[in-house]
């Protein structure tokens, strides 16, 4: 792995606070300069959070089984995805693989990086093209050099904005074809009933898995982000974060949420329930072309005309997203499943669409 990252990355002193080094109990703070005063009533809001969330990730442990020794908790998977990016790729040198139509935001922070995007796109089913993908991977181990390389590829599973999870068998497939960081970008691993990444890490230890608890858990006001990886990525991905990167009162929100795991578990039943009712109620609406399978909280639907139902239901108050530029999806819109009661809000109002207003 020591190859694959950014030599300053892997060179660097990472910053040290007290409490990264402090493991017992004390009464007097002195070693950080916070102020001992409260003005928002609210205890230890003074105080800097624990730098390595460390309850959070034994709670992880505890709940999700996600080894203590192989987390890092990120402010949402979003930092992770910056950090992955810079701690591997040199600017304006190395690249990145992404396989649209996937997550914007890996090209968005590849960008601000200053790395060069490949892509493999999907097939139109939205399946990972195998063959394709070896193709470039063979041809890319030709041309690579000192002047850079792939060093990530990214898979979204289940997919954003398509719904659809890769069987882990594919996945797995991808990971021995190459010999960079695979990052499986588990968001919405939740909703599906397929299996994790998480189990492949023994085998493949330039495999970095990332969850979230902005969707299950419902906490996306909290921003925590979870990466999961061997122990040599997990150190150089703590050294290089920010000190304080995810505050008291996310750390505080999400411990709470995985102490209601029963009450969430009852949550994502009833999300999948209500899923199977829309993907019935959507199909069978008249300006409604095709539903998307989906292994996540949200469908993808293609309709007549994306840019009219969009702006039609905008126009009564209720938000989509317009997904008709991405590649394969044309005339789609992304909807999210909501509450019975917006759903069924948003089912009464496309049913009272009528496609001759597209004119």
């Amino acid at each position: 792995m020591r190859e694959l990252l950014r030599e300053n990355i892997a060179n660097l002193t990472p910053y040290s606070c007290a409490r990264n080094d402090f493991t017992g109990e004390a009464e007097v703070f002195l070693d950080a300069n916070e102020n001992w005063q409260d003005f928002v009533g609210k205890p230890d809001a003074n105080r800097y959070p624990d730098p390595l969330a460390t309850q959070l990730r034994k709670a992880l442990q505890d709940v999700l089984g996600l080894a203590m020794s192989k987390t890092v908790i990120g402010n949402g998977s979003d930092e992770l995805i910056d950090n992955l990016m810079r701690c591997f790729c040199r600017p304006g040198k190395d690249s990145v693989l992404l396989l649209p139509p996937t997550y914007g935001a890996y090209r968005v922070f590849a960008d601000i990086n200053d790395v060069t995007v490949h892509t493999v796109p999907l097939t139109p089913s939205f399946a990972i093209d195998i063959p394709g993908l070896t193709k470039f991977l063979e041809q890319e181990k030709l041309n690579r050099n000192e002047n850079g390389r792939v060093k990530l590829l990214f898979i979204c599973s289940p997919n954003n904005p398509t719904g659809n999870a890769f069987d882990r068998s594919v996945i797995e497939q991808v990971c021995s074809l190459f010999d960079g960081i695979t990052v499986v970008d588990e968001a919405y691993y939740d909703f599906s009933n397929k299996g994790s990444a998480v189990s492949l890490l023994e085998n493949y230890p330039n495999l970095v898995v990332l969850r979230t608890l902005s969707k299950c858990w419902a906490l996306a006001s909290a921003r925590v982000g979870i990466a999961i990886a061997s122990e040599e990525i997990i150190a150089v991905l703590r050294s290089m974060k920010y000190p304080y990167n995810v505050g008291s009162p996310s750390q505080d929100l999400a411990l709470h949420a995985l102490s209601q795991a029963h009450q969430v578990q009852k949550g994502l039943a009833l999300i999948k329930a209500e899923r199977e009712r829309m993907e019935r109620a959507l199909s069978q609406l008249d300006c409604v072309r095709t539903v998307f399978p989906s292994d996540a909280n949200f469908f993808l639907v293609r309709v007549g005309n994306a840019l009219a139902v969009y702006r039609y239901l905008l126009d009564r108050g209720i938000i989509v997203r317009n997904r008709s530029k991405e590649l394969h999806c044309e005339n789609c819109l992304r909807i999210t499943i909501g509450s019975r009661e917006e759903n069924d809000r948003l089912l009464a109002e496309l049913s009272s669409y009528k496609e001759e207003q597209d004119a």
